[in-house]
This record gives C-alpha cells, structure tokens and sequence, in this order.
C-alpha cells in the first residue's frame, strides 16, 4: 500500500488529538498498528500530535521494517530505557482502552509516569470506519472474490451432505481464492470462524455470538458454525461467510436448497430482500443508524414476521446492519442507540433474517459502502435462492 495512505491516516489522527489537547497517542491494539503504520508485528506505535510517528518492535523487527509505510522503526527498549525513548509522551496521552487489557495499561502507565492515559477508542474507530478510495478498492476486490466462490455451491451441495462437509469445501475454496484467515473481532471474548453452514433446524440453535444465526457447531467449546447434521432435500442450507482479503473483512450470505423451499420460507425470503432494498438504498451521509434499525423491523412487523426478525423467538439479535473494515465488528451499526450520521466511504453489511424454530432460516446479507446515491454493493453475486436439483 502507498505510504501516502498511511501518511494520510496519521494525518487526520493528529488532528483530531490536536483537537482534543492531547500530546499523542500510544496504539497497542495490533490491528490499530496495522493500520497506521502498514505492519502487523508485536509492537507499540506511538504518533505525536505535531511530528513523526515511532514504532517500536519486539518482535519481528526485520519484518516491520520492511513492510511499514513509516520510516521510523526501532527495537523496543528496555523498562529503564523507555520513557526517554518516548520523550513526547507526556500529559494527556490518548490509548484504546476498548481493545487493549487493563494490565497493559496499567504496565504502560508505570514506563510512562509523566503520562496520563486518556481513552481515544472512539476517535481511531470513527476514523477508521471511514474507508478511502484505497481500502474501497480492497473490498471491492474482496468482494468478487468471495461471491465467486459462493456462486459455486450449486456444484457441490448435495442432499446427504454434512454441514461440515459443505463448510469445509467453502472454506477451501475461499483459501484457494486468497482468504487470509478468520475475521478480526474488536469485541471482548467476541470470536468467529470463517463462516457458518446450518441447515433446517440447526439455524435455531440458541448461541453466544450476537448474530440471527449462531450454528450448534461441534461442541460446547466451539459453538457456533456447521454441525455433523446431514442436510435433507427442501431445507433451507443458511451460507453465512467472511472472507478476508488485504486484510479488509467482506461479509454475505445466501440461502441454499436442494429441490425446492415451503411457501412460507419463501415469502420470508422475499420480505428479507425488501428490507434489504429499502436500508441498502437508504445508505446515504446522514442516515441515523437506529431509524435504519426501526424501519427494518417494523417492515418484519408489517409482514407478520417481527418474532422470527434476526434470531428465533426470544434469542432476537437487535441490529440488521454492522460496519466491516480490517475487524468485523465496526461502526457503524445500524441497532438501537446508534444516532450518529453515517458518513460517505464507511461500509456496512446489511443482514435481514428470519429463523423458523424447527424449520430453517432464510435471509440475506451483503457488504455495501455508503455513497450519496445510495449504498453500493461490493458482494457482487445475485440475490436468489441457490437452487440445486433434488
């Protein structure tokens, strides 16, 4: 990537700590590293308010000087030798404490006694959520990767197929297609495989991950994605996938079956694919991301669907619509709460859902990106039902 990029990044952060008075930040969070600096080592960043940003590196400095996109790239110091390294680390200093633990924290305050850490996690994550042209263009192309490969299941879904069979072939495909690996989740104790396959009943599987549809998975320590269940003909199979390309997370699902799905399944189907017309075309610099929310769900309410609208009765996840970027759980979020204006260049996937306890779920989900006319779709594979033969 251009340094430029990354010297526009760091640009618009010291105008913001300027803003806010404080003298720098001290970014540990890995992936906040990563995208400042270019690299994704063990290390501390630190950007000042006015001049040139440090990293520090434990481990591997070869490799971070090679790959960072600024020039200043040290050994990290000993104990004794740090705060005279971090010389301009002094006064209000700002850090995420969203992502990084107490003790480290708590450590860095003890190296840095001249220092007082303040909280900027909402500062680098609004920041953040606003992709340029260049991370644009890395989830477009993320974009078309993926939906190849999920175009492809017609190929190989079978009834008598295990959902992990089907997981697996996705999964392979997806690495094939260049898929670096699972997303990366900002949330405490939040994690995700790489997708989920659940078909008939095994979509109303009651789970942890705050998602419509969770998967039983393989076990009580994992629980969450494809089963050992064999998939039967007329179930609705659910595909919900990541895909992870230039670092940059893409989202989608699409809904599966061999022979044909109930009448009452599809005319779910339909419902999920107004909700998604109506919030996708409402993707625009200015929309709140709760009145997005509320009109998904009263359009649930409408079609007599509101109990099944993204989870089964009484295990409802209560947003449609999340931010994707290098983690999958960016702003903004289109829920309950979320009041601030979306901006032109973030980026949200949109998945209204419906799960029938017993039965199966139906739905949709894609990437788009925010722009004056509405959002863009970066999950280029057409909406329909992938249908295979009985």
């Amino acid at each position: 990537m251009d340094t430029r990029e990354h010297a526009e990044r760091i640009g618009r952060l010291q105008e913001a700590l300027r803003a806010r008075s404080l003298s720098g930040a001290l970014l540990l969070h890995a992936v906040d590293v990563f995208y400042l600096s270019g690299t994704r080592q063990n290390g501390a960043l630190f950007v000042p308010a006015e001049g040139a940003a440090l990293l520090l590196v434990r481990k591997s400095l070869a490799r971070a000087r090679a790959e960072a996109a600024i020039a200043d790239v040290r050994p990290f110091p000993s104990s004794k030798e740090l705060a005279g390294v971090l010389g301009a680390a002094t006064g209000r200093v700002g850090a995420t404490f969203d992502a990084v633990p107490q003790a480290t924290l708590d450590w860095w305050r003890r190296q840095l006694p001249a220092a007082e850490l303040v909280d900027v996690s909402g500062v680098l994550r609004e920041q953040r959520s606003v992709k340029s042209a260049v991370e644009r263009a890395i989830l477009r192309d993320g974009g078309a990767r993926i939906a190849s490969v999920l175009a492809e299941v017609p190929r190989f879904l079978r009834a008598g197929a295990r959902e992990i069979d089907v997981s697996a072939e996705i999964e392979a495909r997806l690495r094939r297609a260049g898929n670096e690996g699972s997303p990366r989740l900002r949330g405490f104790n939040a994690e995700l495989f790489v997708g989920i396959v659940a078909a008939g009943a095994s979509a109303s599987a009651p789970g942890y991950f705050d998602g419509p549809v969770v998967g039983p998975g393989l076990g009580a320590a994992y629980p969450q994605g494809a089963s050992t269940k064999v998939i039967a003909a007329g179930e609705p199979v659910l595909l919900d996938f990541t895909g992870v390309f230039g670092g940059y997370v893409v989202d989608m699902t699409r809904i599966a079956v061999v022979g044909a799905l109930a009448p009452e399944l599809e005319r779910a189907f339909g419902v999920a694919l107004e909700i998604q017309a109506e919030v996708a075309g409402a993707l625009r610099p200015g929309a709140i991301g709760e009145a997005l929310w509320e009109r998904a769900r009263a359009r649930a309410e409408a079609a007599g669907l509101g109990d099944r609208f993204m989870g089964p009765p009484g295990d409802q996840a209560r947003f449609v619509g999340h931010g994707v970027g290098l983690e999958l759980d960016e702003l903004p979020v289109l829920a309950p709460g979320f009041k601030a204006p979306l901006v032109e260049g973030q980026v949200v996937a949109i998945e209204p859902k419906f799960v029938f306890p017993g039965v199966g779920a139906v739905g949709i989900e894609n990437t788009w990106i925010v722009t004056r006319g509405g959002g863009e779709k970066v999950t280029a594979l057409a909406d329909e039902v992938l249908r295979v033969g009985a």
